[in-house]
């Protein structure tokens, strides 16, 4: 019989849908994670059919071919993008207990922010969704006052200078202008933290909504606010592949 050829462990939380690669190095690094009793370290191999692995003192279940799942969610606001919380808050774990798999967040939306958040336990899905050298773009609805111009258009665009450094490339357009509030769609195609927020702050802008209607070629269309759906074979191809266009291309 074939020995078992050991796996590193971030790789095996990231299968089990415990956490993207990525956050398993921080669970790992946190000291989380223990394997036969002995609290892990990064760079750690093991034989998930053999050793006993646990999160949080909790035994994790292997499977060399677990079942995968993709699920889109249209978060509402006042949700935080964990899967728990230490202060007590409304968690995106609530809006997706009834999916029957352990799945886990790909990146993030802030708690004021809504719209669609992908979630799934493949890491190796996760982790190409997610990185910066697959350019998958995102868009976002967002709602800023009193009023915008074309300089604060402009400058989006070309980038503003946050947290010492220049963002990329965006894509604005003009929705709907009404007195006193502007509706914008913005395309990103770098994932910074409340990057939007910070730019618009920047500016001089007012967020007073802020929406994520599509990651790539995948739209949130019609699913109601607080619910979930699964992916489609086609939704999960597009991302996977990544067909989108370069940050020199216009996504709309």
């Amino acid at each position: 019989m074939a020995k078992q050829e050991l796996i590193r462990l971030q790789k095996v939380l990231s299968q089990c849908g415990i956490a993207s690669r990525r956050k398993s190095e921080e669970l790992i690094q946190r000291g989380a994670v223990k394997v036969n009793g002995r609290v892990a370290s990064l760079g750690d191999k093991v034989d998930p059919t053999k050793d006993r692995i646990t999160v949080h003192n909790k035994k994790i279940t292997y499977s060399a071919k677990p079942k995968h799942r993709y699920i889109m969610l249209n978060k509402p606001r006042g949700f935080v993008t964990t899967m728990s919380d230490e202060h007590g808050r409304k968690c995106v774990a609530d809006l997706v207990s009834n999916v029957g798999e352990r799945v886990y967040p790909v990146g993030r939306l802030d708690r004021e922010s809504e719209g669609m958040l992908l979630l799934t336990n493949d890491g190796d899905f996760a982790n190409t969704v997610m990185h910066p050298k697959k350019n998958i773009y995102k868009v976002y609805r967002v709602t800023v006052r009193p009023a915008v111009d074309d300089e604060q258009i402009a400058a989006i665009e070309t980038g503003v200078e946050i947290d010492g450094r220049k963002t990329a490339p965006a894509q604005v357009r003009v929705i709907t202008r009404q007195e006193g509030r502007v509706v914008l769609e913005i395309v990103l195609h770098e994932g910074r933290n409340r990057e939007i927020r910070k730019m618009c702050e920047k500016l001089g802008l007012e967020v007073a909504r802020l929406k994520r209607t599509a990651i790539g070629q995948v739209k949130m269309g019609m699913l109601k606010q607080g619910d979930w759906r699964d992916l489609t074979e086609e939704e999960v191809k597009k991302l996977s592949a990544n067909p989108n266009p370069s940050k020199n291309q216009r996504a709309f």
